[in-house]
């Protein structure tokens, strides 16, 4: 990645390459931060409440199951479209409100799959996103011009995944899932790449902590989806 001059007098020095590379690394190490600190706070969320008989069965038992379902899309909402106008301290608390959220809506995992099923496939998807998002970091290839066609997918594998939520098809299921675990896999490096780019764009800016959540939350929703799809080929039901 080239380094753009920051409106500095005279050709950056090898001292300020260093230290963009610094900076550089410092941005992602937060940005993997809070990755890490989101998925430890929404698996202790869902593991309280899908193995509390009090807090799930008024939540899955009767319609407020359908908040649980559509409220982490709605967080997305909100976040995609007002993040610009926010705060850092405000895209932190509305990122830590969507991991608990997502924490809740994740919680029936632990109705339908084994503990055993559901750990394998966290470090299964885990590594295949470490894998890829590695690669988004070091690679020299650009993946920008992948970028509207990872996103078309996206919606259409949102979009399928809500039909089939009412129609309940194995066979477009098992088609979503294929389909999305591409998808995210290619988001993931992808996303990397583009946090990367961003940070080159913004440094030395106030901005930076909010890029850190924003490429925290697109990453964090990269692993999730990763995850959740994952579990339909190799989670074992109770």
């Amino acid at each position: 990645m080239n380094m753009p001059n920051y409106g500095w007098q005279a050709a950056p020095t090898q001292a300020d390459y260093a230290a963009f590379d610094e900076g550089l690394r410092r941005h992602m190490l937060r940005v993997y931060n809070y990755i890490g600190l989101g998925l430890v706070l929404t698996g202790i969320v869902s593991f309280v409440v899908g193995t509390t008989p009090a807090l799930y069965v008024p939540i899955f038992s009767t319609p407020l199951k359908w908040v649980a379902i559509f409220a982490p899309l709605a967080f997305v909402m909100i976040f995609s479209f007002r993040i610009q106008s926010m705060t850092a301290a405000g895209a932190q608390a509305m990122y830590w409100a969507f991991c608990a959220v997502m924490g809740v809506s994740l919680a029936s995992i632990f109705l339908v799959f084994t503990g055993t099923s559901i750990a394998r496939t966290f470090f299964i998807a885990a590594s295949m996103f470490g894998a890829m998002s590695l690669y988004g970091y070091t690679t020299k290839r650009d993946l920008s011009k992948f970028g509207s066609f990872l996103i078309m997918g996206l919606i259409g594998v949102v979009i399928a995944s809500v039909v089939n939520i009412f129609l309940g098809s194995s066979a477009l299921q098992f088609a979503v899932s294929v389909i999305g675990i591409l998808v995210f896999i290619g988001l993931t490096a992808w996303d990397t790449q583009r946090i990367k780019t961003e940070y080159a764009e913004h440094a030395g800016a106030e901005a930076n902590q909010k890029l850190a959540v924003m490429g925290a939350f697109s990453l964090y929703l990269n692993f999730v989806n990763i995850f959740q799809l994952l579990l339909h080929f190799t989670g074992e039901r109770e």
